[in-house]
């Protein structure tokens, strides 16, 4: 853990490595004790200290992201998950992929200084200290919920108070002691900071979209119950997160506006990213794979993966375009700039309502569910192609809806921590199966490849505490 306190030290540039306990105390030559609230809600906007945290492991597990076949020539972290080979030790390969989890704990470790000293910062009111708070709370819950769907086994109700999740850690302090705790423990901590945010007076309007609103504490609680598989309480938190914000953006515009330049041969445009900072979807707007500091290329997808898309589906058609290069045949990512990757929005939202009314239904009437996801596929599809779908049973309902979600919120946590969630289930579980130069490669739900290793480094230097595998290998 000293490594986590060491980059968020370095990127602040406030803490002196030989301090104790109160590192706020020495400060650095050309630097200042943050004192005051402005100084302290500033930790908020830096960007590549609390707000970008990918998850590229998962990625490549999902083969939602194209790896050429260069690198796929050697036994690597990456090669491992993305051909979905069981017999790799990924424990001994993972002294590099780090980014989760220094990212999550660097978040953080952040949002606990702030959980210490905001309560005392000067130049602000009562309200405007629970305000900053209240941030804190619910990024310091995402960042945990991220490394729990990573690092640890996913939330079933039997086994979450026996099962090792991942280490708490609730202090700013260079030597607190840690506990790796139990799934049912990370996800109580969750709800609970959470929820007081929401009591501290987590505003409608927040002061940006990297500060997380009301809207998004509410969208927050929905995913995490439906996680659980507590379905009515995420229903009503998705209807509590419509109220503040339920604009969907139309897709089937934005197609049309660059179509000329998406359909002309050979021509593969550089377009702007619609899931920017602006993008009328968003309550929270957090980095995934993108880097917030500048403006980066949409990734690239693997053809088996784009055939998963819906005819007509604009959305896809304005993002990817099949291309060869030299041995490689993908979809290339035609959008630049900032992509909500690790966010939240109210896509996600309306198919988390999708699915919990789904799971309502007693009889064979699933129109309700079914309206809520065509609701969002009509800004989706185009209209010469859309047809409104229908679902006789749960199982239809289910495919359907997480069909759109898996594809609308690709290249986030959700796909993967939703496939985790369906094969535990059982019903709905899916076995992944594929072709790579004439072999046949599968996936199947119970596969310890669904739990990814904590770094190397973060187990041989755990801080003042202890880390357990979650996985074998």
């Amino acid at each position: 853990m000293k490594k986590i306190l060491f980059m968020i030290m370095t990127v602040l540039g406030w803490i002196n490595l030989t301090s104790c306990n109160d590192y706020l105390d020495i400060v650095p030559k050309g630097n200042k004790i943050p004192t005051t609230l402005a100084d302290f809600e500033a930790l908020l906007r830096d960007e590549y200290t609390i707000g970008y945290i990918p998850v590229t492991n998962s990625l490549y597990l999902l083969n939602d992201k194209f790896v050429g076949q260069s690198s796929l020539t050697s036994v690597t972290l990456t090669s491992a998950n993305y051909l979905w080979n069981e017999t790799a030790d990924r424990i001994v390969l993972n002294n590099q992929d780090e980014g989760t989890y220094y990212r999550s704990y660097m978040a953080i470790s952040t949002c606990n200084l702030l959980l210490e000293h905001v309560p005392v910062a000067t130049e602000a009111t009562d309200s405007e200290r629970n305000e900053v708070m209240a941030y804190a709370k619910v990024i310091r819950a995402m960042s945990y919920y991220i490394l729990a769907n990573y690092y640890a086994d996913t939330y079933v109700s039997a086994t979450a108070g026996t099962k090792l999740s991942v280490p708490l850690i609730t202090s700013a302090d260079i030597n607190a002691p840690h506990k790796q705790v139990t799934i049912q423990e990370i996800y109580d901590f969750m709800i609970k900071d959470v929820k007081e945010a929401i009591e501290q007076g987590l505003p409608e309007q927040s002061r940006t979209v990297i500060h997380p609103n009301l809207g998004a504490a509410y969208a927050f609680l929905a995913r995490v119950y439906l996680q659980m598989a507590n379905y009515e309480e995420a229903l009503k938190y998705a209807d509590m997160a419509l109220e503040q914000n339920d604009n969907l953006y139309d897709w089937i515009s934005y197609y049309n506006s660059h179509k000329e330049a998406i359909t002309k041969e050979d021509s593969y445009p550089s377009l702007p990213s619609a899931t920017g900072y602006d993008y009328v979807e968003n309550y929270y707007f957090r980095c995934g794979e993108g880097n917030p500091n500048y403006a980066t290329s949409e990734l690239n997808i693997p053809v088996e993966r784009a055939e998963s898309f819906e005819e007509g589906d604009a959305r896809f058609l304005s993002r990817w375009k099949l291309r060869t290069v030299n041995q490689d045949t993908y979809y290339q990512g035609l959008a630049k700039g900032y992509f909500n990757g690790a966010g939240l929005t109210t896509c996600e939202v309306y198919l988390i309502k999708a699915e919990c009314l789904a799971r309502q239904v007693t009889g064979n009437d699933f129109s309700a569910a079914m309206d809520v996801l065509n609701k969002v596929r009509k800004t989706r599809i185009l209209p010469e192609i859309y047809q409104p779908l229908q679902a006789s049973t749960l199982t239809e309902a289910i495919d359907l809806i997480r069909r759109t979600k898996d594809n609308e919120l690709i290249f986030t946590i959700v796909p993967f921590a939703d496939a985790r969630r369906f094969n535990a289930e059982g019903t709905f579980a899916r076995a992944l199966s594929k072709t790579w130069e004439g072999q046949t490669y599968t996936l199947t739900p119970a596969s310890h490849l669904w739990i990814m290793p904590f770094p190397a480094g973060a187990v041989q230097n755990p801080g003042n505490g202890t880390i357990t595998q979650n996985v074998s290998k």
